[in-house]
């Protein structure tokens, strides 16, 4: 990742990413295949935080912030999981964003990501209605995209990276957002 972020994508070739590994090259091309399906595993552990083959909607905390009957600590538990995400993520979300315009294997990357955050979200707001009706005047639709824009990474990117937020900033902020736009209700300092 860091051969990644400090030469970018094009530039790194999988020799220096094996030498500073102390690997074979051949090694890297038998595990990987490409230097996309490399960086797609980063981006990946990046995500889940391990190495474990589990996807986001069958991790443990994230099936129990679902199945809390308390529509505000699901919202608050969504904003903490993204805020955890993104801080692991944004480094690898540079190189991909920034690879992505000239790299049509990494825009699939970027597109195939973005289809997956939408999944979550449907899943994430099918339960959060399950327990409290949404904002009036919002129907799922609607408050998918509202979860999607507030939760997406660009939003990360401008408030703690280019904006200085910390991130537990960003994590309250989101919260309060996500309270506020999907079920209405205002909330006090």
């Amino acid at each position: 990742m860091r051969l990644f972020r400090d030469q970018g994508y094009a530039a790194t070739a999988m020799q220096a990413i094996a030498e500073e590994a102390g690997v074979a090259v051949q090694t890297l091309y038998f595990t990987f295949g490409t230097k996309r399906a490399l960086l797609s595993e980063i981006f990946d552990i990046a995500i889940a935080g391990d190495e474990e083959p589990v996807a986001t909607l069958d991790r443990p905390h994230v099936q129990a912030l679902m199945d809390d009957h308390d529509p505000i600590t699901q919202l608050r538990g969504q904003a903490r999981i993204t805020r955890l995400i993104y801080e692991r993520l944004a480094p690898v979300l540079g190189v991909i964003r920034g690879a992505a315009t000239a790299d049509p294997d990494l825009a699939e990357l970027w597109e195939a990501n973005i289809k997956q955050r939408a999944t979550v979200m449907e899943r994430m707001i099918t339960a959060l209605a399950a327990k409290t009706p949404l904002r009036k005047g919002i129907d799922q639709a609607a408050a998918i995209d509202i979860a999607l824009a507030l939760q997406g990474p660009e939003l990360y990117d401008f408030l703690a990276g280019r904006r200085g937020w910390s991130p537990d900033q960003y994590e309250h902020w989101l919260a309060d957002a996500l309270i506020s736009q999907l079920l209405g209700r205002a909330l006090g300092e």
